[in-house]
């Protein structure tokens, strides 16, 4: 009943529930960091989040052509679990710092650089796996109760932190992450020997999956400024950053101008995780793959951009604390539950070397340069003067936008579905 429920089949089982313990060990690791990045974020100076984001935008140039090159010499069952090892590897090095209390202040505004290229870099890698592990068909089917798992640990996170951070330290906080880390690549390893079997996929291609994909490590950023179609996968994610870039500012500006306490906002932001991933959990598991099944990937991609014009014009309304929070709680849900698991899919119609190398250099430099000029558009804006209303109108018809190049991008995916069932170049 329950496979029936969830429409998987049972050879398809096993594999999703190592999946989804794997995103569950995942984002519990990074959600019991976050709140504790936040707080340092505020601590820090909200005028100086511009140049965190900075920081980590170029902390991310620097990493994108190692992993370009770790992708090309070394098959994925060796590739995959390093990429996790090396965080495991830095969290430990960040542990006996914060023991040691050597240089306090640096090394707090270095641990929220790191947090914020760990997350883009782990998830990216665990999404670029999944589109490599599952059919475009299976992906629709399966992707949202993998995204549950997710939103699952996304909830135990925070919880987490919540009820130990007093009573273990935050230093002590990094070594939880450490242990869920260490199962995510436990998990690994079960699904490559899953995949390894002669009827995991059944009638999905299989030929090289276990050899390195080689080529240049410049190859994904080649591949992306070669394809339109992976360009306009570029420019989503730029929207995406300048709407929601906007949102993150105004949170952190109205949380700090309302709440003196820090241990009060981080109990908010704790809030607000916990509310998100609560709502999106419920999501995955009741609606996503139905909503996958009826609307397509085109029309599900554009629930979320037209969810963003309700919201930024309500702001624009409203712009009180209790406005804010609520649409970031639904915004959160709708992004990790819809637009995550759909964006996801645009993925599956590429070969294997744009999977993992043009994939990754989107999920994190794109992103992330997106965050950074988001950043600095905004301060720029606030400077002139322009107030949380002028700016909320003007996220409406970027939202607009977003929302037709959504549509396009999604039937764009579903044709190179229909012309290459197995997935192949763009």
């Amino acid at each position: 009943m329950l496979l029936r429920s969830l429409d998987v089949r049972h050879h398809e089982l096993p594999a999703l529930a190592w999946s989804f313990i794997y995103f569950f060990c995942l984002l519990c690791g990074y959600y019991v960091l976050r709140p504790v990045r936040d707080e340092m974020g505020i601590a820090g100076g909200i005028a100086n989040l511009p140049w965190l984001f900075t920081g980590t935008f170029v902390a991310m140039l620097a990493a994108v052509p190692l992993f370009g090159w770790v992708t090309a010499r070394f098959p994925r069952r060796v590739m995959l679990p390093a990429v996790y090892w090396f965080f495991i590897a830095n969290l430990l090095v960040f542990y006996a710092l914060m023991q040691s209390g050597v240089a306090a202040a640096a090394v707090a505004q270095a641990l929220f650089v790191w947090v914020s290229v760990f997350n883009l870099f782990v998830v990216s890698v665990f999404w670029s796996f999944m589109v490599d592990l599952f059919s475009n068909e299976q992906g629709k089917r399966l992707f949202g109760v993998i995204a549950g798992g997710g939103s699952a640990g996304a909830l135990t996170g925070p919880a987490l932190t919540a009820s130990l951070a007093v009573p273990l330290g935050v230093a002590n906080l990094l070594l939880v992450s450490v242990l869920f880390l260490t199962v995510a690549v436990i998990c690994i390893y079960r699904l490559l020997a899953w995949d390894a079997q002669p009827d995991a996929r059944l009638n999905a291609v299989r030929a090289g999956s276990d050899e390195a994909i080689g080529g240049s490590i410049w190859a994904g950023i080649r591949a992306v400024l070669g394809s339109g179609y992976l360009l306009g996968i570029c420019l989503y994610i730029v929207l995406f950053s300048l709407l929601y870039t906007f949102l993150y500012f105004e949170q952190a500006r109205i949380v700090a101008a309302s709440i003196v306490s820090g241990a009060e906002r981080t109990r908010l932001f704790a809030f607000i995780d916990l509310a998100a991933n609560l709502l999106a959990l419920l999501l995955q598991l009741l609606a996503t793959g139905r909503l996958l099944a009826w609307l397509g990937v085109a029309g599900t991609l554009v629930l979320l951009p037209a969810l963003s014009v309700a919201g930024f014009a309500t702001v624009g309304a409203f712009p009180a604390l209790a406005v804010i929070v609520a649409f970031q709680i639904v915004r959160r849900a709708g992004e990790y539950a819809i637009a995550k698991p759909a964006r996801e899919l645009l993925f599956a119609v590429l070969d294997r070397e744009r999977k993992y190398k043009a994939k990754n250099f989107i999920d994190t430099v794109v992103f992330r340069g997106g965050d950074v000029a988001s950043g600095w558009l905004l301060a720029g804006l606030k400077a002139l003067g322009l107030g949380v209303v002028v700016l909320a109108a003007a996220a409406v018809p970027v939202a607009l936008a977003w929302a037709a190049l959504s549509w396009l991008l999604g039937r764009r995916q579903e044709a190179l579905a229909r012309a290459r069932p197995g997935g192949g170049p763009v």
